[in-house]
């Protein structure tokens, strides 16, 4: 099972770059692609809030849970 992370996909529904929103949320490049890579270990709840009001989205737009079986 996997928690899989739609970041890119909405980037790219809202033709918004990730420097744009790193810069706009207020997180640095590196850590917005660490959470688009699926990398990140966690995530804040203000950044995943912060996200989804930049993204006009719901957290469920952005993240996925995918089980093995």
């Amino acid at each position: 099972m996997a928690i899989i992370i739609n970041l890119d996909v909405m980037l790219a529904k809202r033709k918004l770059r990730s420097k744009a929103l790193a810069e706009a949320i207020g997180i640095t490049e590196q850590n917005l692609s660490i959470l688009k890579t699926g990398k990140a270990k966690a995530i804040r709840l203000s950044t995943l809030e912060a996200i989804c009001e930049q993204l006009d989205c719901q957290p469920g737009d952005l993240l996925e849970y995918i089980t093995d079986h």
